[in-house]
């Protein structure tokens, strides 16, 4: 099992990211520390008791891990991306995936614009970031803006009699809506912003301390001021910009480590330029295999599930038939580099991969010991549970050796209203996604939830039936969401499909916590006793929960959203679902300014003066 007390003497006095997991292994809190070594082993401390939401999280921490960074800013990066991975749930302040702000050069137009931007698009255009500082993004944008007399508005075509706006006429724009500017000359200016953006900033930052000192010698104190200002900007910046390493670019760092009893490989995610996240796979390999067949042999196998490979595969060694391997990988869509990088960025996310694998092989071990202790210890509960499933319902029970296949159901609606089910499938631990469905309730009126339990279960059963492929794979055991009600309709369902499958209930105490799993004959398995059963059946309960209710909150919403955008002159579906996507719902489309609205591509001033009109 994880040794917390051990692995806490472990922990390097270093900035990094860490994990706090649950018994089933699952991440239940990602935070980020100057020192990893400090902040970590405070949660076993008193700090961990001083507040309800901590005691909660303390009295779950079966065992933690961690990634270092080369900075505390790189650790805040990383934080933010491993909360959007895994949405852990007691990080309830950091879900928005609007958190950090970028800074956008519309590369795409005729004459660009330098923008602040909080979302990524696919459309042509630079995007650099994201920053932590909000405030010097901002001065950053208005400062260039300023200082080079950027177009500010997002009209393309300008006929004859096009009236300038107000920033033409106080100089802050060089008019191109009057046909006054060069196209090469407003280029070089572009050129000028993105190579400083890009981390090119030394001759620009000369050239601004050299300004800062004329306007000072001559007591144009203002000019010396805005200088200094966007001076300090860039200073904030500098670090955040180390974090986009590879400016919109995607790579797979793969780093073998090979020891007397085991083989892993470790795989660092970089997406978008940011490091993302990172895994361990156990290898099974012989004694004389060395690294170098151990990173050819994980390139092949890992990836050739992949649809889409990264561009670029960063390792330490190259293995042999390595331009084979490409050709390969890159499955005759897009090439494929498999490198050792030799200097700059690519080289110093080598060495900071390294540099945590060292970290990361001192408790991997323990980790991997306690996972399977774990899983084989679950696979036991779950004997016993399919076994007196099986014997309730007078069916022959199972005899498996991997895991076991589990789907759940619930409903969800509004007093009857937008009935929606869910069901969603689990493989020992793992959740598999792709195989959840979800269904529109069609054959019962009003908040009857046995019989939507019914309809839905059957209408699943009968596209097995039918060989629907989306259906086929059967589950080895039903958890329904309820008691015995629950379990009946279940039954029923499958009595009038053909089809029997082991089915239990899970039962809640009044607090809403999974209390016992229920068999069809009315015993009851209590789980108060049963700390990892209870867990696991908690977490398959939660996530049907959720998953309906998402569903059901999606339905609503869309038409409540339709009713109102489709309202609103020169708003359509394209432009509606822009909106939404961006600002996530009508309340902070309510809020926006004009000129957030155009920061959008399909948003023009006049469609935003519209929203706005209608909403006043």
């Amino acid at each position: 099992m994880f040794d917390i007390k051990e692995n806490l003497k472990k922990l390097p006095d270093s900035p990094g990211v860490y994990m706090h997991k649950d018994s089933l292994g699952q991440v239940i809190y990602v935070g980020k520390a100057v020192s990893l070594k400090n902040r970590v082993r405070q949660y076993f401390q008193s700090y961990g008791k001083s507040t309800p939401k901590l005691a909660a999280l303390t009295s779950q921490i079966v065992e933690f891990e961690y990634i270092t960074c080369a900075s505390e800013m790189e650790a805040l990066i990383l934080e933010c991306n491993l909360i959007k991975k895994y949405q852990p749930k007691y990080n309830v302040l950091l879900r928005d995936d609007k958190t950090y702000p970028y800074i956008l050069v519309t590369t795409s137009e005729k004459y660009p614009r330098v923008l602040k931007t909080r979302i990524i698009k696919k459309d042509g255009n630079k995007y650099f970031g994201p920053y932590s500082d909000v405030g010097a993004v901002n001065i950053i944008v208005d400062q260039l803006n300023e200082m080079f007399g950027l177009k500010r508005c997002s009209a393309e075509d300008f006929p004859k009699g096009f009236r300038p706006c107000l920033n033409y006429h106080i100089e802050q724009c060089q008019g191109i809506c009057q046909g006054d500017v060069d196209e090469k000359e407003y280029g070089k200016k572009i050129d000028s912003i993105l190579a400083f953006l890009s981390g090119k900033d030394k001759a620009f930052i000369r050239e601004l301390k050299n300004e800062m000192e004329r306007a000072s010698s001559e007591m144009k104190y203002e000019e010396a001021a805005r200088a200094r200002d966007l001076m300090m900007s860039m200073e904030a910046l500098s670090q955040a910009q180390r974090v986009t390493m590879a400016p919109g670019r995607d790579m797979d760092v793969v780093i073998p480590v090979k020891d007397d009893e085991n083989s892993f490989v470790v795989l660092f995610t970089v997406r978008d330029g940011k490091l993302v996240g990172r895994e361990t796979f156990e290898i099974a390999s012989l004694e004389g295999d060395d690294a170098k067949l151990l990173t050819a042999e994980f390139l092949k196998q890992y990836y050739e599930k992949w649809a889409d490979v990264p561009h670029d595969i960063l390792v330490p060694e190259l293995p042999d038939d390595v331009e084979l391997i490409e050709e390969f990988l890159g499955h005759n869509k897009h090439k494929v580099k498999i490198s050792v990088p030799k200097k700059g960025e690519r080289l110093a996310i080598m060495k900071l991969a390294k540099k945590d694998t060292l970290e990361l092989l001192n408790t991997v071990k323990e980790r991997q010991k306690s996972n399977r202790e774990k899983r084989e210890t679950l696979k036991k509960e779950m004997d016993y549970v399919l076994r007196e499933a099986s014997l309730a319902m007078k069916l022959s029970p199972i005899d498996k050796a991997g895991s076991y296949r589990v789907e759940s159901y619930d409903i969800s609606n509004t007093n009857g209203v937008d009935s929606v089910g869910a069901m969603v499938v689990f493989e020992g631990t793992s959740k598999i996604r792709k195989d959840y469905r979800r269904f529109k309730i069609k054959t019962v009126e009003g908040p009857d939830d046995y019989a939507s339990l019914h309809e839905m279960i059957y209408r699943r059963l009968a596209r097995a039936n039918e060989g629907d492929p989306a259906f086929k794979t059967l589950p080895d055991i039903i958890f329904m969401d309820g008691g015995i009600g629950q379990v009946g309709s279940a039954l029923k369902a499958m009595e009038d499909a053909g089809i029997m499958i082991p089915v239990v209930g899970l039962a809640k105490d009044d607090s809403h916590r999974t209390r016992a799993i229920v068999f069809s004959d009315g015993r009851e398995l209590d789980l108060k006793n049963n700390p990892l059963l209870f867990k696991y059946a908690g977490t398959i309960q939660e996530e049907v929960h959720r998953f309906a209710i998402d569903y059901h909150r999606n339905l609503h919403n869309k038409r409540a959203i339709t009713s109102v955008l489709d309202e609103i002159d020169g708003v359509g579906p394209k432009r509606r679902n822009a909106l939404l996507a961006h600002f996530g719902s009508i309340e902070a489309i309510k809020k926006a300014s004009v000129e957030e609205l155009t920061e959008l591509p399909e948003i023009n001033e006049r469609i935003a003066k519209a929203i706005k009109d209608f909403f006043k």
